[in-house]
């Protein structure tokens, strides 16, 4: 009998490693001993993901990823092309940092763009969107849209990635969702 997910022939996915049900990795990937990918997610070429690394159901991880220990990646996630984790604040060849490591959180259904560079240490919000080619240095608000190197926010975006235009009450209304957002206390909070 055959695996609950597929794995291609040309990746390597170490023992101890868990994968979920229904999850794909494709080519020349490696998936490391003691990393947890949890069910249906899309693990594209050239994907690393290291040991001691919490993937959650649904991600999609795009070509040429390295997602190094100690990030954690919640639910329904998408990495873009090339985007790239740090796990080290002050990295040296020369000096063992390896107990220095930072963790960082991508919460659900956050999405990071192509080429995007994530500094360790930092928490991305909930549905957040990060553009691409943007660095991030400092946490991001839930439903933050972030672009530039470094990173600022331009406005805000809905759970269905649609940009969401604020009123002078700091309300805004997601058509395709059927959902009111409100902006209270510079956060931005779905309405019941």
């Amino acid at each position: 009998m055959g695996h609950p997910y597929f794995i291609h022939s040309s990746s390597v996915v170490d023992d101890g490693a868990i994968i979920g049900l229904g999850t794909k990795v494709w080519h020349f990937s490696h998936i490391m001993s003691s990393a947890v990918v949890g069910e249906r997610c899309n693990i594209g070429q050239n994907v690393f993901i290291d040991g001691k690394v919490l993937i959650g159901n649904g991600v999609k991880i795009q070509n040429n990823v390295s997602v190094y220990g100690g990030v954690i990646v919640e639910d329904d996630c998408f990495l873009g092309p090339s985007m790239v984790f740090t796990n080290v604040i002050n990295p040296r060849s020369f000096v063992e940092r390896k107990t220095e490591f930072r963790p960082t959180y991508l919460r659900r259904g956050c999405t990071i763009g192509a080429n995007a560079t994530i500094v360790c240490g930092v928490e991305i919000g909930r549905y957040a969107l990060v553009g691409a080619g943007t660095v991030i240095i400092r946490d991001v608000p839930e439903y933050a849209m972030m672009v530039g190197n470094p990173a600022r926010q331009i406005g805000w975006i809905s759970r269905t990635g649609e940009k969401l235009q604020l009123d002078s009450e700091g309300l805004a209304w997601c058509a395709p969702e059927g959902k009111a957002y409100h902006l209270k206390d510079g956060r931005l909070i779905e309405s019941d």
